[in-house]
């Protein structure tokens, strides 16, 4: 589990660092200013489609099923359902975004921007209309990816994203000649590449490809029957992002900008620490499942989350005190100005307040959709983002009555809906597979809350004691509180390092 989530890891790591280049590139040179505003809303509509019909949901509905059949010893059975799943794919993902496409003025208008300037809703729509095309591509990428993850293969998934950012990072150099439309057409340019580089590692699984729908078939319409449920619960987050979107553009200029500034740092750890070991994780859940083995999956369930908690309770700590001179280190310069530094900076202190909620649901739905049960995850997160979007609309208000920038309540309200979200599947789970084991994850856990508790104070005086450049207190901050925790860990001797350690003496 570590050494596949090590490299799931390293890859997400890599792949955020060059997206934080990107970052820095775009925001610097647009900063929190209505052309970014523009972009990140045209981004709305392909990133739903994406999400809805090719990313999470045909992963959690495709993975269980296409690794069943391998666990069979069927591999020809197994490919003749992943190219069903494509060519049904392509055809519905092709229809979808030319139709968006089309009514885009009336999207952006009544729905995604309606309060912008009629210029500023005419780029939005322009560069909706070219962020579209990475759809399509993505869906054939991602079903790729699948396939890779249940043959334990995650290395060429983990460069994918890499390559994205740098399409994207590509796109926005082109700024000076082609202005806010270079990081639109990046997009396209680094799905381009995410599925490229996928290519050579899937001759390697000796592929079978047929070009078929097999509509009739018992697994491809199995395939479709788990998609329902998690694209509607997709659907309703990423509405809950509209409704954010919508919230953030009635607040003062460069509000919608902050929070995606801030929701992109706050999720390289995320990515990182719950993802890496959710991805990794997946195959052998769905393995586990297959095979009928419950008490396996559950173990390896409470070993993931004390994983994750331990690697997650720092971070929180680490972005809530540092977060500010990281984003000034990083973004300040050119337009980005010292009060956009406060106004991300603001943001990010709330969504790292969600950290542990979010990587807690990353991995306990993966669970879930190994069952083959993708309606649980849905109905509770359904019941969370409404939670969510009464949280945004009352902690604006909140936040503005008490003289503090708005945009703030929509990062707490985020936060503070995932963490129920996390509450409730744990809860579900333990009723229908029995509980955890309570006694091992306490023992985890509150070893790494003293230590991160202990390295806040540190980081706390670091940053009181050598207020001097953003560089200095950032960076010395980050390197002396990792220190700080891992030394305190050590001393607890937390779970968590030794099997670290197991796994770097045992390759």
């Amino acid at each position: 589990m570590l050494r596949n989530a090590s490299i799931v890891m390293a890859g997400l790591v890599a792949a955020n660092l060059v997206g934080l280049l990107r970052q820095i590139i775009i925001s610097r040179t647009f900063g929190t200013s209505a052309a970014p505003d523009a972009y990140f809303a045209a981004f709305r509509v392909p990133d739903l489609l994406f999400n809805v019909l090719a990313g999470g949901a045909l992963a959690s509905a495709f993975i269980p099923m296409f690794t069943g059949f391998l666990a069979e010893g069927d591999s020809p059975r197994a490919w003749r359902l992943a190219s069903a799943v494509v060519n049904n794919l392509l055809i519905v993902l092709c229809a979808v975004a030319g139709l968006a496409a089309l009514t885009a003025p009336f999207l952006v208008r009544a729905v995604l921007a309606r309060t912008l300037p009629p210029d500023q809703q005419q780029l939005t729509v322009d560069l909706m209309r070219i962020m579209l095309l990475s759809t399509v591509i993505f869906g054939v990428s991602g079903l790729l990816m699948g396939v890779h993850n249940a043959h334990n293969h995650f290395v060429s998934p983990a460069l994918a994203p890499i390559l994205y950012n740098v399409g994207i990072m590509g796109g926005a150099l082109t700024a000076p000649w082609l202005g806010i439309y270079g990081p639109a057409w990046g997009v396209v340019a680094g799905a381009a590449l995410h599925l490229l580089v996928q290519l050579p590692a899937l001759f390697r699984h000796r592929p079978i490809y047929t070009l078929a729908l097999d509509l009739g078939d018992a697994a491809v319409r199995q395939v479709g029957k788990l998609m329902l449920p998690r694209m509607f619960g997709l659907a309703v987050w990423q509405i809950n992002f509209w409704v954010n979107t919508v919230i953030a553009l009635t607040l003062p200029v460069g509000s919608l900008s902050a929070l995606n500034y801030a929701f992109q740092i706050f999720t390289f750890p995320q990515a990182a620490i719950a993802q890496a070991i959710a991805i990794a994780l997946f195959p052998t859940f769905s393995t586990q499942a297959a095979r009928g083995e419950r008490d396996a999956l559950r173990s390896t369930l409470t070993s993931a989350l004390n994983l994750t908690l331990f690697l997650a309770l720092p971070a929180t700590v680490g972005l809530i005190l540092l977060g500010k001179p990281i984003i000034a280190m990083l973004f300040e310069g050119g337009e980005f100005t010292a009060n956009s530094t406060t106004l991300v900076a603001w943001a990010l202190a709330w969504y790292a307040a969600g950290l542990v909620g979010h990587s807690v649901v990353e991995v306990v739905t993966r669970a879930f959709y190994a069952l083959k049960d993708t309606r649980t995850p849905v109905l509770i997160g359904t019941g969370a983002m409404i939670l969510n979007v009464i949280f945004s609309l009352t902690f604006t208000r909140l936040f503005d009555s008490w003289g503090q920038p708005p945009h703030g309540g929509l990062a707490l309200a985020n936060s503070l809906a995932t963490a129920i979200e996390m509450i409730g599947l744990l809860v579900v789970f333990s009723r229908r597979l029995g509980k955890l084991d309570v006694r091992v994850m306490t023992a985890s856990v509150w070893r790494a809350t003293v230590a991160a508790a202990a390295m806040g104070l540190v980081v706390f005086g670091w940053g009181k004691l050598v207020a001097a450049s953003p560089w200095i207190v950032g960076v010395g901050g980050a390197a002396v509180g990792a220190g700080i925790y891992f030394a305190l860990a050590l001393l607890l001797r937390s779970p968590e390092l030794q099997l670290i350690r197991r796994a770097r003496t045992n390759p």
